[in-house]
């Protein structure tokens, strides 16, 4: 009889080790993807799009997961409404015919139990370019005012804007664009 427990305990404990995918929708209050960059060696501005969304899949007992990202270019956010319509226009993310900037991920990689990247495409102005962000930071636990598994997380990566059809003025302000995300998310 303690070999039969000992052994359904086992099965119980080895079971519980395979957790499902979890599936986490951004929070569009507390998700924003920003950009920096050189102008004219002078300082770096620092602007962001007020408007990004996210499918999140992440299984991490197995290592495992999935990002789908997209960026409304409409919402680009430079502080000055001037230069919004600067960066909307063609020779920048041209907004009236690319509405959109995506991200989809190909690969998560681990280091131990610790998200490190994820590697996928981005495409920008029609553009798809394969692009690995460097994960800095990632938390899931449960919401204490949602009372729901919540997770959020911090990537970059840089990116050379000449490769996406945006290189104007290049190299006189920056090629390399540095990219942050800030997402957080709820479990579906």
């Amino acid at each position: 009889m303690k070999k039969i427990f000992a052994l359904l305990v086992a099965a119980g404990i080895s079971l519980s080790a395979f957790a499902a995918p979890e599936n986490f929708t951004s929070d569009a209050n507390h998700t924003f993807a920003r950009f920096e960059y050189s102008h004219f060696g002078y300082s770096t501005q620092q602007s962001r799009f007020n408007n990004t969304t996210a499918k999140i899949v992440l299984d991490r007992a197995a290592k495992t997961g999935s990002v789908e990202a997209t960026i409304d270019t409409k919402s680009v956010d430079t502080g000055s409404k001037l230069f919004d319509g600067h960066i909307q226009g063609e020779d920048f993310l041209d907004t009236a015919k690319f509405p959109t900037i995506t991200y989809k991920s190909t690969k998560f990689n681990f280091d131990g139990d610790k998200l490190a990247s994820i590697d996928g495409n981005l495409t920008i102005k029609g553009v798809t370019k394969p692009v690995k962000l460097t994960v800095t930071h990632l938390q899931c636990m449960d919401h204490p005012m949602l009372k729901k598994l919540a997770c959020g997380a911090n990537a970059t990566a840089t990116i050379k804007r000449t490769e996406f059809n945006a290189g104007k003025y290049a190299p006189y302000v920056g090629d390399d664009v540095t990219l942050t995300f800030a997402v957080e998310s709820i479990k579906d």
